[in-house]
């Protein structure tokens, strides 16, 4: 039987494209004319060309398969046996946390109001996950820190609830971290130090810090010991995220573009530089050169490092004596100016952003103290960045503009940091800044003041200290991120870092100086990467 095609009306374009279709109106079969709309060859032709990419993506697919087998055999060798266990540990942690929201579905089963959209999330929900991370241990704990501190990255409602994971760790029993320290020093503990507190000074999530004397020398120090089996398991936990990552990404390709497997793998690489204290001992020893290149040691310090004592796992430091810098009463007593000791830290720290190699970048009231002898302390250097010229310049002009409020630079400025692939109507984007930063004139700093009779006495000692939120703070900042990725604006993980800074910096300014502007005042010198080149000058001075 003949079969012939006819377009009725109409003709055939000389070339057809993808996106060029003929009105085919009707089909000739043998005399007879089949005649149906042309919608339905048009819909025929659009599945045609799904086909042809749904073939093309698994053409892609299929090519990508044996690398990704390879990525997975070699992480997981990488890994080891720590592996198994931690998946079967995980699993215990889903079921645990997985059973907490099965009940709390069930109350809200027999509330009136319905199922609240956190419960109807489940464990993807921010406060799901981030109970399941805290059931998963020291890892997710961590990683939750990351989210918290990375609102360029995760959405904002993640960011605030993840705020919880940076509260104290339980501590490690002081057998343990004995055993550390015999094995990282290979020698007995009390031929190396006097005396070793078993009470903690601290504990985190990674590491655990105790008071201690330095044999011979008598000195005051601090031990910081990584907690036993904690690299082994961030290994193994950090090498399956990877792998669920990558896998992700196979699967779904758009993922590609958000760079998935790049964040976990910038996330990998931060935490596990985190458990090498070699490296935090090299970023003490640059911020020290930092201060003595630019005869700064009489205004600042960092504890001293004693190498020979120290290894990846050990961290033997200089114990500093003093307070933090939200401690207001004794400031008052250790200096006649608690002003004039805040420009120092400031001009100090924003010295730093181009004169040293890295900048601190986890100021809080922990890390940042007054010392008795009137210096600035500088504390943990486990966080630091690293910002570009470019980096910096943009962020010199968003800086000005905040304290001359000239929101359009501001803008501008945004638009310099961020990366977009969109026009950004920039007078629009003004205004919307203009109205998240006439908020923080209203940001209120609570100020807690105790009072305490002395015991022999009659004198009434008077103690003001400032309550940072860290939420309020953050909420301020995610403003800004939020209003700027609505404008298409994806910023670098150290513009988050400087602006976390700079917001302690402010709680501190209200604390301590509220009538000064640190962003105006001609006693506090911003660096200026205009014609600078202070970071190449300290690194050949060094040489």
């Amino acid at each position: 039987m003949a079969m012939r095609v006819a377009a009725v009306p109409g003709r055939f374009p000389p070339l057809l494209h993808n996106s060029q279709m003929p009105d085919v109106t009707g089909l000739w079969v043998g005399s007879r004319k089949l005649n149906f709309p042309s919608k339905g060859l048009r819909f025929f032709a659009r599945y045609s060309q799904a086909q042809d990419r749904f073939s093309s993506r698994l053409q892609e697919s299929i090519e990508n398969l044996p690398k990704l087998l390879e990525d997975i055999v070699r992480t997981s060798i990488n890994t080891g046996p720590r592996g198994p266990l931690r998946a079967a540990q995980g699993i215990q942690a889903v079921i645990r946390v997985g059973s907490e929201w099965l009940a709390d579905v069930s109350q809200s089963t027999n509330s009136s109001a319905g199922l609240p959209t956190q419960i109807q999330l489940g464990l993807l929900s921010p406060f799901y996950l981030r109970r399941l991370f805290e059931s998963m241990g020291a890892t997710y704990i961590k990683l939750g820190q990351f989210i918290a501190s990375a609102p360029t990255l995760f959405p904002p409602e993640y960011v605030q609830e993840f705020q919880s994971c940076f509260d104290k760790t339980p501590a490690v029993p002081f057998e343990e971290i004995q055993k550390v320290l015999r094995e990282e020093l290979g020698r007995p503990i009390d031929s190396v130090y006097e005396y070793v507190d078993p009470t903690p000074l601290a504990s985190a999530s990674i590491a655990q810090v105790h008071g201690a004397k330095l044999r011979g020398s008598q000195e005051d120090v601090v031990i910081k010991v990584l907690k036993p089996g904690i690299e082994d398991v961030l290994v193994a936990d950090l090498n399956f995220v990877y792998i669920v990552a990558r896998i992700l990404e196979f699967l779904n390709p758009e993922l590609g573009r958000a760079s998935l497997v790049g964040i976990v793998k910038d996330i990998r690489e931060s935490m596990l530089e985190e458990v090498d204290f070699n490296k935090e001992a090299a970023n003490i020893e640059a911020f020290r050169r930092y201060l003595e290149a630019m005869g700064l040691t009489r205004q600042a310090t960092a504890p001293k490092v004693y190498h020979q004592c120290s290894t990846r796992r050990v961290l033997t430091m200089q114990r500093l004596y003093g307070v933090p810098l939200t401690d207001l009463d004794s400031i008052s007593s250790l200096v006649p100016s608690p002003e004039t000791s805040l420009i120092t830290a400031l001009n100090v720290w924003f010295g730093s952003l181009l004169a040293c190699e890295t900048f601190h970048a986890d100021v809080h009231a922990g890390n940042l103290w007054l010392l008795r002898d009137g210096r600035i302390g500088f504390l943990d250097f486990g966080i630091v960045g690293r910002i570009s010229p470019k980096t910096w310049a943009a962020m010199e002009v968003f800086l000005a503009s905040i304290s001359t409020k000239e929101y359009e630079s501001m803008a501008s400025a945004l638009v310099e940091m961020g990366a977009t692939n969109k026009d950004v109507d920039l007078r629009a984007f003004a205004r919307d800044l203009e109205k998240i930063f006439s908020s923080i004139e209203d940001l209120d700093t609570e100020i807690i003041v105790a009072t305490a009779r002395g015991p022999s006495t009659n004198t009434t000692a008077v103690a003001a200290n400032v309550v940072v939120d860290e939420r309020q703070m953050n909420a301020l900042f995610l403003d800004v991120v939020r209003v700027s990725e609505s404008y298409g604006l994806r910023f670098p993980r150290e513009f988050a870092l400087l602006m976390k800074q700079l917001l302690y910096f402010d709680r501190y300014t209200r604390l301590l100086a509220p009538d000064l502007n640190m962003l105006q005042d001609q006693r506090i010198t911003i660096v200026s990467s205009r014609g600078s080149t202070n970071r190449d000058t300290f690194k050949y001075s060094q040489m």
